[in-house]
């Protein structure tokens, strides 16, 4: 099975968000080619979830979960940590005060 690469992942994503008009941003840029991706979704209201993408072993599917939640700067510290062992990893940042982030949608998931 073919896998798509991180940037064209990426590329994607943010024109789908572009399409709803939800503001979203490169925070850090990965590896092109096989970075994971880890979505922070800030609420605009200092609060803030971060997620990323994870083999679920009861299924085989990978699928988006939580890494953290919370206070923004907690979850800032949180995505500094991963980014501290991962210097291939890709961040954006989505800012919906409604808290959408499409991760959920088809395509996506």
């Amino acid at each position: 099975m073919t896998r798509l690469t991180a940037r064209f992942w990426v590329d994607a994503y943010l024109a789908r968000l572009r399409f709803q008009d939800i503001p979203a941003f490169v925070v850090a840029h990965g590896d092109d080619t096989a970075g994971a991706v880890l979505v922070k979704l800030n609420t605009l209201d200092g609060q803030a979830m971060a997620f990323q993408r994870s083999f679920d072993l009861m299924t085989g599917d990978r699928k988006w979960m939580e890494l953290s939640s919370g206070a923004e700067a907690d979850v800032d510290a949180s995505i500094t940590k991963q980014r501290s062992f991962d210097s291939d990893l890709w961040v954006l940042e989505v800012e919906d005060r409604a808290g959408r982030h499409l991760l959920d949608e088809p395509g996506l998931e």
